[in-house]
């Protein structure tokens, strides 16, 4: 499937979660948990005093039943793959499929100031979809062998 000739006009800016919160390395995973279960928030950035980006702390590092007690720091991913504020969100989807993640860190002068996720980059097609024209209302239904009916766009069955 190749791209669409279209390019998209949006910044990470536009579409990034800014109200982050955020984990240190010190930190229980039962805290944690905790923060994400409440805020449900799939990922928690872990920082260091300065506030930089030092790890990231996802649902999925929590599947496999670490124990409550260790530290976010035994359990976090130590790579941090960071976009830029103010990048197209054509770089941050590249960036995503290239490392095969579902959250980025935005970082402003080496500050995290959002997170944009793989659900954040759908409201630009929600967006692109819902300035297309609408599709045509009538759809012939055809009865198929067997007298199953063909389905039209909008999920109704044809009788």
């Amino acid at each position: 499937m190749s791209p669409p000739n279209e390019k998209l006009h949006y910044r990470v800016a536009d579409l990034m979660q800014a109200s982050v919160m955020t984990a240190t390395r010190a930190q229980t995973v039962e805290h944690a948990r905790k923060i994400m279960h409440e805020r449900r928030v799939s990922c928690l950035p872990v920082v260091d005093p300065e506030g930089r980006p030092v790890g990231i702390l996802t649902s999925t590092d929590l599947l496999d039943g670490k124990s409550d007690s260790r530290r976010v720091s035994e359990v976090m991913s130590k790579e941090v793959v960071t976009v830029p504020l103010y990048a197209d969100v054509s770089l941050a989807a590249k960036t995503m499929r290239k490392h095969h993640l579902h959250h980025l860190v935005v970082t402003d002068e080496k500050k995290i100031v959002g997170v944009l996720s793989t659900f954040d980059l759908l409201q630009v097609l929600e967006h692109k979809d819902a300035t297309k024209k609408p599709a045509r209302e009538s759809i012939k239904h055809k009865r198929r062998p067997g007298g199953r009916r063909d389905v039209n766009i909008h999920g109704h069955t044809g009788d």
